[in-house]
């Protein structure tokens, strides 16, 4: 509906905006660490309300009641660059991203870091939570293209356009580590744990973009392919969403049911 902003930004970019009327900015940050160390002029907003979180799918796309009802306390309108932050490598920014594209609103990005980044470069932090200013704007599209669900998987496994990415640990994806009835992945997913993006000993900024590609390209994992991204609940996997769209991949869809879904269904068919 708007002109695209880039998905992923630096502290720099931000720090120029602090102010600006045409930027609303969200903390999703959910250490306790975090809550006197906010960017200026951020709005607090818990993760929580970007999932449904009912079991067995919690990570399932809210209702459009409550995302509209979320949408007007984020400000959203004509015009309005969203960038989110997080303290954790971007999982819960890139899930509101996700979420506004799925609404076919493209005026977001993620800061690069989140508060760890903006801290590590000496910005200057508040402890106030600034409040958007509510908006009624709040009726928006849907963007199927940015969505996968299991019939839409089920029904283009094994063919050669389409590429799952499993973001989870290597330990989740072998079955190993269980979170559902069964353990183990989606049929012919490859892995890649999100947090081999980042650059988790530092500042959590994503790594290079040479290194990233080198990561995806030993995986099979070009841009010629669809991409379907899961982990548990489409929070990491998020994560990886926005990655691949920061490095150009064009067709790249979440799946919000993730594991919590395939894994509980005992008529689909895992891997280990």
């Amino acid at each position: 509906m708007d002109k695209q902003h880039p998905i992923l930004i630096d502290t720099s970019e931000l720090n120029s905006r602090i102010g600006d009327s045409n930027v609303q900015i969200i903390d999703l940050s959910e250490s306790s660490d975090y809550r006197s160390l906010r960017i200026p002029n951020s709005m607090r907003v818990s993760s929580r309300e970007l999932y449904n979180g009912t079991k067995p799918t919690p990570g399932s796309v809210p209702s459009k009641e409550h995302l509209r009802e979320l949408m007007s306390r984020l400000g959203l309108r004509e015009g309005l660059q969203v960038i989110a932050y997080d303290d954790e490598g971007g999982g819960h920014a890139s899930r509101l991203i996700w979420t506004l594209h799925l609404l076919n609103y493209r005026c977001g990005s993620v800061l690069n870091g989140g508060i760890q980044s903006w801290l590590a470069d000496g910005l200057p932090t508040v402890k106030e939570d600034t409040k958007a200013r509510r908006s009624h704007q709040v009726d928006f599209g849907n963007d199927d293209s940015v969505i996968a669900n299991q019939d839409y998987i089920k029904a283009r496994l094994g063919t050669s356009d389409l590429i799952l990415l499993d973001a989870r640990t290597p330990e989740e994806y072998k079955g190993i580590s269980i979170f559902a009835k069964r353990g183990g992945h989606i049929p012919g997913a490859v892995n890649l744990n999100w947090l081999n993006s980042i650059n988790t000993q530092t500042d959590f900024r994503l790594k290079g973009k040479q290194e990233l590609e080198a990561m995806l390209l030993d995986r099979n994992i070009t841009p010629d392919k669809e991409i379907v991204v899961y982990c548990q609940t489409h929070h990491r996997s998020a994560q990886s969403w926005m990655m691949l769209r920061y490095l150009g991949y064009p067709k790249v869809r979440g799946y919000p049911g993730s594991w919590s879904e395939w894994g509980n269904d005992l008529d689909v068919g895992i891997e280990y």
